[in-house]
């Protein structure tokens, strides 16, 4: 019975023990009393023989609960925990001390053993009513007590933070930073349109960390817009997951209003509507920056009807639903030098010790980029001179900035994480271009169409639209034609050279022979160790673009790229040799050959292009063609070919080429700026498969073959800006399936022919510039005809057939020509 007494006893003192130091801390006095109480139950045991076995269960207990014991003990000394709370409890512990000393001087007195065994029983009562009642009081008591502190530590946290938030305002302007260069005329201009009377949105638009939240900040600590918008001004940024409920919530605590508890979006907006009213007639300014492509509608429902209400708007997107916008331009060279300067060099040093050439170097690599200006100078500040010529070495072998930049990356990068996956791939293509140079959008078309499957050429358009708006390249239309008929020659993309060069990191983050595309830059006859290696590689790039400078040989290496489907060559010589290992891809479906060079590139081993069956789309610019040979140059799926400011005289020339033999499943031909064009080749009007014919600008292009009447598939024919050319030919009246005719700026033609009235098929007819070319009265058989495009002197001679042609419509077109990307 005494032995399962001191069981019990053992256990629930551990018990209780172990469970106060997970839920409490005990008092250092009981530590000290066990202890002591453990010893006395140590030294009587050996005395105590009437109780020698329970005396040994109770040090097994005490020696258990001990360790314990010292733990709390150690815990309320870091938490200086006061004891007076447990006198009572320490009482009896001494006392059960005193009871087990006592045990020992008990012999055979059978009194005295249930004396002492009862006494031994309150000692356990006593023990366990500490543990289960006390300690479990002084639990609670505490748990409420933290409760309370925790809420007090939770209400000063929270207003120190209110404080802190109203003393910096929801709303506030921030700061731009220290220095400002290259934006003194933007914000002027942009600050004309902000003081103009009216409601208006005004978009700030650029590519990641060219300047637009810095410009922006500047603007509003304008004097003249903080004299006019007072303390009206409200900064909030939006990001890419706007919380519309929030941005209201800031603007009402701005104002010291009470901060409403908002359900939806349109209670957001309602309460925005009640406080703005409020505050009028005051002038308004509502600054929303970094709003992403998607937070349109935001911007719409801001748009409230009030008096001298603006709203400012910065993104990487182009928004032209919304009119007026600036697009932020890169920094000139003296802005970038002085921003440069302001990163790189110590507040103690002069801008004199530095390699003036060496600094060019480096501007020229940042692009104009404010971001890359000051991420790359805060590299370089403090270097020693080795360490930035090092950097510069690494840019020239053809590493890009961003290896040594990695700062630069993530601000860019995020621009293309937020593009829809097949845009993205589109995009990641430009790098295929050299920098620096407009790419034609018809080069384009030719890669999209074979490398996504797209339907129509439309959707490449589409796609190139999505990007200019997103300020990733800038989409230039050389010549407002208004309808284009598939007809893009007049188009062209300039990429902006810092998201070049992160297109071109992104490429290289892959191994050779997993990348997708391979882009290349071959310095005169240097060509990659990789290349020169070809063993341990393969190619595997269904995309390659090689680059090679006004130096190289044409001496080629081999290279084994089978899955190739689009090559780009990218020339500067004026001679060049197609290379052998193009034999090999057997995939490849688009060709493009860009001559970049000052003078016209002659174009050898162009009988190797028989040898691809499954070659589709050819683009050849700037290069002088070769005798075009039946016996060698077969290509039966080629479906377009396009030749721009190309010498076309000896390969056109061959009397006995066959072009319907040679090209027998050809659908599209384009000649553009072809100067040695005098006579269209008639063998070409042997190709029954051609839809479509486009001859533009070869100005010295006199006749059509009277042949061309053997174009019966023909549905479109451009003869735009062939200035000598004097007539069509009779013969055009048999092109039954032609609905669309371009002879725009054909300045030489007096007159259409009678057969015009037999294109029983045409319904758009462009002929801007034609003012002195008389019409026939066959025109009036020209019952499909729905749309003349026109200047305003042609459009009155088409005033006496409106009556005879009802669906028609007739419009004038204003000349738009736009001559800003010669500068690129």
């Amino acid at each position: 019975m005494q032995t399962e007494f001191y069981s019990i006893l053992r256990n629930r003192i551990c018990l209780f023990v172990e469970e106060r130091l997970m839920m409490d801390v005990g008092q250092d006095a009981i530590g000290m009393i066990i202890e002591k109480l453990f010893e006395a139950v140590g030294e009587e045991i050996a005395k105590a023989v009437m109780f020698k076995a329970l005396l040994e269960q109770l040090e097994s207990t005490l020696g258990s609960v001990t360790p314990i014991v010292k733990e709390i003990q150690k815990l309320n000394r870091e938490l200086d925990r006061p004891a007076d709370e447990t006198e009572k409890f320490i009482k009896k512990l001494e006392q059960g001390e005193q009871l087990v000393r006592k045990c020992s001087t008990v012999r055979f007195n059978c009194f005295k053993r249930i004396y002492y065994a009862h006494k031994l029983q309150n000692l356990d009562a006593s023990i366990v009513r500490f543990f289960q009642v006390d300690m479990a009081a002084q639990r609670a008591r505490n748990t409420i007590e933290t409760l309370v502190k925790v809420n007090q530590i939770y209400d000063n946290v929270m207003g120190l933070e209110v404080k802190a938030f109203k003393i910096s305002g929801a709303c506030s302007v921030p700061d731009p930073p220290a220095i400002t260069v290259g934006l003194d005329v933007p914000v002027e201009e942009l600050k004309m349109n902000l003081l103009e009377k009216g409601m208006k949105v005004i978009v700030v638009s650029g590519p990641a960390g060219s300047g637009k939240s810095t410009l922006v900040k500047k603007l509003c600590k304008d004097d003249k817009v903080k004299g006019k918008f007072k303390n009206n001004i409200f900064f909030v940024t939006v990001s890419k997951r706007p919380n519309v409920k929030v941005i209201v919530q800031k603007i009402c605590r701005h104002k010291d209003c009470n901060v409403p508890v908002l359900l939806t979006d349109e209670d957001a907006f309602n309460e925005l509507g009640r406080l703005l009213n409020q505050i009028q007639p005051e002038p308004i300014l509502l600054v929303l920056d970094d709003v992403w492509s998607g937070s349109e509608s935001i911007v719409q429902n801001l748009k409230f009807q009030l008096p001298d209400y603006k709203i400012l708007v910065t993104s990487r997107f182009v928004f032209p639903q919304f009119g007026l916008g600036h697009n932020l331009k890169p920094l000139n060279e003296e802005a970038a030098m002085a921003l440069f300067y302001h990163s790189a060099i110590l507040p103690d040093q002069s801008s004199d010790i530095l390699d003036q050439n060496l600094v060019c170097q480096i501007l020229r690599a940042c692009k104009g980029s404010p971001l890359a200006l000051t991420v790359v100078g805060r590299s370089l500040c403090g270097q020693p001179e080795e360490v930035w010529q090092m950097r510069v070495k690494e840019w020239t072998e053809g590493a890009t900035i961003f290896h040594s930049n990695t700062d630069l990356i993530f601000p860019l990068l995020s621009s293309l994480d937020a593009l829809d996956n097949n845009i993205k791939e589109c995009y990641m293509d430009l790098g295929s271009f050299p920098e620096d140079h407009r790419i034609p959008v018809t080069a384009l078309i030719d890669m999209w169409m074979e490398l996504y499957k797209l339907v129509e050429d439309r959707y490449a358009i589409v796609n190139l639209n999505d990007l200019s708006n997103r300020n990733l390249v800038n989409l230039v239309i050389t010549r407002n034609t208004a309808s284009h008929n598939g007809c893009y020659n007049d188009h062209f993309v300039i990429q902006h050279d810092l998201l070049r060069e992160l297109i071109i990191y992104q490429s290289m983050s892959e191994p050779i022979e997993r990348r997708k595309r391979l882009f290349i830059e071959i310095s005169g006859n240097s060509f990659p160790e990789w290349w020169l290696e070809q063993k341990l590689h393969q190619v595997n790039a269904r995309l390659l673009s090689i680059s090679t400078d006004e130096t190289f040989s044409s001496n080629w290496y081999d290279i084994k790229a089978p899955s190739v489907e689009v090559l780009v060559l990218n020339i500067q010589t004026k001679e060049y040799t197609l290379p052998n290992f193009m034999e090999i891809m057997d995939k490849m479906k688009v060709l493009i050959v860009t001559n970049n060079g000052f003078f016209l590139a002659e174009l050898n081993n162009i009988q190797i292009l028989g040898s691809l069956s499954n070659l589709k789309r050819i683009r050849l610019e700037r290069v002088s063609l070769p005798s075009f040979d039946t016996t060698t140059l077969q290509m039966k799926n080629l479906q377009t070919i396009s030749l721009v400011l190309c010498n076309v005289f000896e390969a056109f020339r061959n009397p006995t080429f066959d072009f319907s033999d040679a090209f027998p499943n050809l659908k599209e031909m384009n000649i553009d700026y072809c100067n040695d064009l005098v006579e269209f080749p008639n063998g070409i009007c042997d190709i029954g498969s051609l839809n479509k014919l486009c001859i533009t600008n070869c100005h010295k292009l006199s006749q059509l073959p009277q042949g061309i009447r053997n174009l019966l598939s023909l549905q479109v024919l451009r003869l735009a800006s062939c200035v000598e050319l004097k007539a069509l030919p009779d013969t055009i009246g048999n092109l039954s399936n032609l609905d669309f005719l371009d002879i725009s700026e054909c300045l030489s033609i007096p007159e259409l022919p009678i057969q015009m009235g037999e294109l029983c098929s045409l319904k758009t007819l462009s002929m801007r510039g034609c003012s002195s070319c008389e019409l026939p009265a066959s025109i009036t058989n020209l019952k499909k005809l729905e749309v003349v495009r026109c200047d305003e002197k042609t459009a009155y001679n088409w005033e006496k057939f409106q009556a005879h042609l009802t669906n028609l419509k007739v419009e004038v077109l204003k000349e738009d020509a736009n001559l800003n990307w010669l500068d690129n």
